[in-house]
């Protein structure tokens, strides 16, 4: 286990030293986008709007999943264990500026992310594979910018999954009774 957590220690501070100066000018963009999901509602909003039932369809899992994922993530999880973020000595000071106080792990932002496009691509695969290079991007920046540890982006990813996957699941379980 200690091997495990010096690697990741290790990743998380390449991670935050690397990379050509544009990306960091871009990342609080990105950063800014992905929070409190503005991101995946403004997708949800346009699928809606311009894609007719298939839109509405996939922005309602989407969303569905995207919540699902955040109180799983934010509610239960960040709750239940504490973990102090990346040592703000490996970030640059300009990157300090809104550094989240929460628990590290795991991480909301890559959570709703991966939720959001995991229920989304089954219903509009286009639209998923638009999300999806968005969801890469939001939770390649959680590590860059210092926030979070690799573990952690990974453990929001596998909340992420396990939301889409329950909401697609979830009118199977209904018809069977389950819920």
């Amino acid at each position: 286990m200690a091997d495990l957590r010096d690697g990741d220690r290790r990743l998380a501070r390449r991670s935050i030293a690397w990379g050509p100066r544009w990306l960091r000018r871009a990342a609080p963009a990105v950063e800014e986008a992905a929070e409190h999901t503005k991101l995946w509602w403004a997708a949800a909003g346009a699928m809606a709007a311009a894609g007719g039932w298939r839109g509405r369809t996939a922005a309602v899992a989407g969303v569905t999943a995207m919540v699902t994922a955040e109180v799983l993530s934010s509610g239960v999880v960040k709750q239940l264990y504490r973990r102090r973020r990346p040592p703000q000595q490996w970030v640059p000071p300009e990157d300090l500026r809104d550094r989240p106080d929460s628990s590290s792990f795991p991480s909301g932002h890559t959570a709703a992310a991966v939720a959001f496009t995991g229920a989304v691509a089954p219903v509009w695969p286009a639209f998923g594979v638009a999300c999806g290079m968005s969801a890469v991007t939001v939770a390649a920046q959680r590590v860059h910018s210092g926030a979070h540890y690799p573990s952690d982006v990974a453990a929001g990813g596998v909340i992420g999954l396990a939301a889409a996957a329950l909401v697609r699941a979830a009118p199977r379980l209904v018809r069977r009774g389950v819920f």
